[in-house]
């Protein structure tokens, strides 16, 4: 039978290097993998499995230059995850038993105790799942940190407890969309875990101070993704065909976009170069400024150093040892995939480390097409297909008052005013704020507030549309990114959490933060404080993002834009003014559980691709913007216009499809998880509907508001009044600088 598709050129820019103590993990880990009673009489894998499957291959590739004594531990590991993997396969997916599969997933935890429960010893291992585990945890934990313990505990659950997720799809015959099955693949796929085991046969932990940086969080999920979306393509033909799978890329790109499963292939194929190349753009150029910012020493930069070398030998190696296992779909044996030689270019024996020569033609023009974008490109009016909107719209009542009060509000904190740092000398104007009408959209998104609350939104509303309005004029074009990080490192001075003082404000930016903290803040638990400053540094901490870009002319690899854009949106910030009315009885585990993620994420990517959509001419034609989501389908798929708005609106459609999932299939069961009570049952529907508000509001604001028409923007980007410079002939330049 042949295979389904043909297997694409990989982009491999390392070369793959074996371990030689492969052959030693070879026969311990069939030694011990007899003794945890994962072979004969287990039901899932005999010898002649384990032997053709050869995780010591994968762990011998993966970690080429780990001691003989590591390479035999972290195979274990590997031998005992891909066991649990098929062992849940029979146990749970294949009888549909969520229920059991759920009280086995529950009690795995147990045997990776925390560094600090000495008190509560394991039970008894039930089966060779427990079994294995606690003979892993037990060797493995010794030598490294609690830090390290709690990241690898909570990446071990996630992998196991997400295995739900993939049971449920299954059960209700549904494929996942491309966003949803990128974040969840990262928990159920393991790449994060194995990340963590990097750190262990490197000997390099990851520094606490940085583990959870922007940069270090793309360097694992740039290299979780390119793991999954690389076994994705190898391993297609048996989880589709004889599996029954849903959870796989190319099935998911091949839905997704109605097309053949070759071109899927070769879709995925493309996203995986993309987030390869995301993982060499961040390791080289945000990685040292990060570890300079946070004064690392010398030991510790060493470490990241090894620790980013080390996801680099495990990409090479994962990628050869599936060219080479009997347990995936590689016709064409271990030469497949592989771009062309050289003309005259050696080969054989000793010749690996000329593969990052070899011509990857289609990687590299796209990370050619990434940096060549030319900015202020003609347009024309954004083009507005029929959104999906099945949340009925409401509006307060005080939108009246509220618009007035943000004007004055404004003009008191100096948003209005001149601003001598910024080339044009304003941002906004009264005529500007008028026309952007931000309390009609907090008046949709919160349609029942009192006159206060409706004023206090509106004004976060204003603070966080400025502020994204004000770093690209006072900083992109003056390319001055050591100022905007010292902008932001600012903010946070005046967002006490436990009252201490802050400093004068010193810009509008900071006068108007201040002043909404105090009105905000003030009647907050600390912790609720604590988790809303960090809402709104989150959003600040985005649009250094964006200069970065900027400065750059960098167009964003698709899926690092798609989460960056929740930030750049203000998305954490906005939905955590939806949560301040929520009881404080609601368990914090349940905000952080993934049900709970999936919907604020699908009510996230709708709002800001919607915000896309209606912003194309003014980002792309007036601003020069790089930062725009059809502007990133254009570029990754190499399409024009009309495909790139066509696959937004159909992925918009499916954020909210997988809204209403979660809302209605997935919601119920994480009450039922958690035993919550029915008050607390009744205060999370109320935040669903509180996001469908959201939505709706915000959809509304578009449509309605003075910020997107062309008339608009010509009338905003190119006035005729003196303070906004020269006009005539020869003069575009100086207007758009203007502004």
């Amino acid at each position: 039978m042949s295979q389904p598709f043909e297997l694409p050129d990989f982009y491999v820019p390392h070369p793959a290097r074996l371990n030689p103590h492969v052959d030693r993990a070879r026969t311990h880990s069939r030694e011990w993998a007899r003794q945890m009673g994962m072979l004969e009489g287990s039901g899932i894998w005999d010898t002649a499995d384990l032997d053709a499957h050869d995780y010591a291959l994968l762990c011998a590739y993966t970690h080429p230059d780990a001691t003989a004594d590591d390479l035999a531990l972290v195979t274990d590991w590997y031998v005992w995850v891909f066991f649990f993997d098929d062992h849940f396969l029979e146990e749970f997916k294949r009888t549909q038993d969520r229920a059991g599969g759920k009280a086995y997933l529950d009690r795995l935890p147990l045997f990776m105790p925390p560094a600090d429960d000495a008190a509560a010893p394991p039970p008894q291992p039930a089966n060779p799942v427990e079994a294995g585990l606690a003979d892993l945890w037990a060797r493995t934990v010794p030598s490294m940190s609690a830090d390290w313990r709690a990241r690898f505990a909570l990446s071990t659950e996630n992998l196991l407890n997400e295995s739900l997720w993939e049971l449920s799809n299954i059960d209700i015959g549904r494929v996942a969309n491309p966003v949803e099955y990128i974040e969840m693949r990262r928990k159920v796929g393991g790449a994060p875990w194995s990340a963590g085991l990097v750190e262990f046969a490197e000997h390099a932990e990851v520094p606490a101070a940085v583990a959870a940086s922007r940069p270090l969080c793309v360097l694992r999920d740039t290299f979780s993704d390119a793991v999954h979306l690389r076994n994705d393509l190898f391993s297609y033909e048996r989880e589709i065909g004889e599996e029954g799978e849903l959870s796989n890329g190319v099935l998911v790109l091949e839905t997704f976009l109605e097309c053949t499963t070759q071109e899927a292939a070769d879709s995925v194929n493309d996203l995986l170069t993309s987030r390869l190349q995301q993982f060499e753009h961040t390791a080289l150029t945000e990685l040292p400024a990060l570890c300079a910012a946070e004064g690392l020493d010398a030991a510790a930069c060493a470490d990241v150093a090894s620790y980013v070398k080390g996801l680099q030998d495990w990409q090479s190696g994962g990628h050869e040892w599936h060219m080479r296992s009997s347990r995936y779909m590689n016709g064409g044996g271990a030469l497949a995939g592989r771009p062309a030689r050289l003309p005259f270019a050696p080969s054989g024996p000793g010749t690996s480390a000329l593969a990052t020569l070899r011509p990857a033609p289609r990687a590299q023009t796209r990370r050619a097409r990434s940096f060549t974008h030319v900015p202020h490109e003609r347009t024309g009016p954004s083009v507005l297909p029929e959104f999906e909107m099945p949340f009925r719209h409401r509006l307060s009542p005080h939108l009246g008052g509220a618009r007035e009060r943000v004007v004055a509000w404004a003009h008191e904190t100096g948003l209005l005013g001149p601003q001598p740092d910024v080339a044009g000398g304003r941002v906004w104007d009264e005529e500007l704020i008028r026309d952007y009408d931000l309390p009609l959209c907090a008046a949709g998104i919160h349609p029942d507030a009192t006159a206060a609350q409706l004023d206090l939104s509106s004004a976060w509303l204003a603070w966080g549309t400025w502020g994204d309005d004000y770093y690209p004029v006072r900083f992109g074009r003056t390319r001055d990114l050591a100022g905007a990080r010292e902008c932001t490192r600012r903010l946070s001075l005046f967002m006490p959490v436990e009252g201490e003082p802050a400093p004068p404000p010193a810009s509008p930016l900071e006068c108007s933060l201040a002043d909404l903290w105090v009105r905000t803040a003030g009647p907050m638990t600390p912790a609720k404080r604590r988790r809303f400053r960090a809402a709104v540094e989150v959003m600040a901490e985005s649009w250094l993002w964006e200069l970065d870009n900027q400065l750059l002319n960098r167009i964003p690899d698709p899926v690092d834009y798609v989460e960056m854009r929740r930030r750049t949106f203000g998305s954490d910030l906005t939905m955590s003014l939806c949560r301040l009315a929520q009881p404080d009885t609601v368990p914090e585990a349940v905000y952080r559980s993934g049900p709970m993620k999936s919907l604020e994420n699908a009510a996230a990517d709708y709002a800001c691709l919607l915000n896309d959509v209606f912003s194309y001419q003014k980002e792309i034609e007036f601003e020069g913007e790089l930062h725009n989501g059809v502007l990133v389908v254009r570029n990754f798929f190499d399409c024009d216009y009309p495909t790139a708005l066509r696959i937004v609106d159909d992925l918009m459609k499916s954020r909210m499809r997988q809204f209403q999932h979660v809302a209605a299939h997935e919601f119920p069961v994480l009450y039922d998880d958690f035993a919550l009570d029915e008050a607390s049952r009744a205060a999370l529907d109320g935040y669903v509907r509180e996001l469908e508000n959201w939505m709706s509001g915000i959809l509304v604001w578009h449509r309605d508001c003075r910020r997107y028409g062309e008339a608009d923007l010509r009338r905003h980007f190119l006035p005729s009044r003196p303070f906004d410079g020269p006009t005539g002939l020869g003069t575009s330049a100086a207007r758009l600088a203007a502004r």
